[in-house]
């Protein structure tokens, strides 16, 4: 398993304000969950969690779809 495989990325209006690495996706996931309860209401936020081995986004925050 890729050490950094898992980066969760937190922007505000585009801009990036913090972000962090996991090598486990349940790690990651959980870390997502937090991160929304902590940082969701700042304005304009957007949280990404994505797979760089993979290059996707395995989730983001609010759903866009």
């Amino acid at each position: 398993m890729k050490p950094d495989r898992f980066h969760l990325a937190l922007t505000a209006y585009g801009r990036p304000v913090m972000h962090g690495w996991w090598g486990s996706e349940v790690v990651a996931r959980g870390k997502f969950v937090s991160w929304v309860g902590a940082y969701g209401t700042v304005p304009g936020a957007r949280l990404v969690l994505a797979d760089e081995v993979e290059a996707r986004a395995i989730v983001v925050w609010p759903d866009e779809g």
